[in-house]
């Protein structure tokens, strides 16, 4: 499966990638460095959301570990009207952020930060439409940290491998206001096999969780 960027998507996205691997010489922010992989690995990966969903005009957004700005920015560049946040827990990716922004002449908000503090914060707890993760956690705790962040019939799309342990978590699902709808199962052009979770947020979070990190990496739900 692949989306289909315009030609002047596919400029802002060259120049991500040049000034991404400028950084990446001082700042860890990606493993890949070949231009084809970055493309469908991170762009072409990070949008194919948009391909299988009905993501309203002025969806709020936050995208929850968001590392080098995946999947959150290539979204942004191809649906400028999202309002979106990128959540990382480390400053230096989130200097870079801010820097990527100017680059590209884009708009979005940033926050240096953890999910599971964010969300015990009024100002941020159940306050966006959609929460995204493409992090390497386990389901369960990626529920824990991203549903309390997210509105009560917003949504929660986790971007996850071939396995996206779903059965594993049922339970997170049932104790944090969480329901399954759907899940898409979908291979990169390289044939990389990929799922897509979709998690409606049908009733608030129990003022229990998030837990400490500790908690949720030791002891999933």
């Amino acid at each position: 499966m692949t989306h289909i960027f315009t030609e002047q998507e596919k400029s802002i996205l060259e120049k991500m990638t040049d000034f991404m691997l400028e950084y990446n010489q001082k700042v860890n922010l990606t493993r890949i460095t070949a231009y084809n992989e970055i493309f469908e690995k991170h762009y072409i990966d990070s949008a194919i959301p948009l391909d299988l969903l009905d993501v309203p005009r002025g969806t709020s957004l936050i995208d929850i570990g968001t590392g080098a700005g995946f999947p959150g920015v290539p979204i942004k560049i191809a649906r400028p009207d999202i309002k979106l946040t990128l959540l990382d827990s480390l400053k230096k990716r989130i200097n870079y952020l801010n820097l990527l922004k100017l680059k590209l002449g884009t708009e979005y908000e940033t926050i240096h930060g953890r999910s599971e503090e964010l969300a015990r914060s009024k100002e941020f707890r159940e306050k966006y439409d959609v929460g995204i993760s493409r992090a390497v956690a386990n389901l369960p705790a990626l529920c824990e940290y991203a549903l309390p962040l997210v509105k009560p019939d917003g949504f929660f799309i986790a971007m996850k491998g071939e396995n996206c342990e779903i059965e594993s978590a049922e339970m997170a699902l049932k104790l944090l206001g969480g329901s399954l709808v759907k899940t898409f199962k979908y291979e990169l052009p390289s044939g990389d096999k990929r799922s897509l979770v979709i998690i409606k947020k049908i009733s608030q979070t129990s003022a229990k969780y998030p837990r400490l990190r500790v908690n949720i990496i030791k002891t999933p739900l």
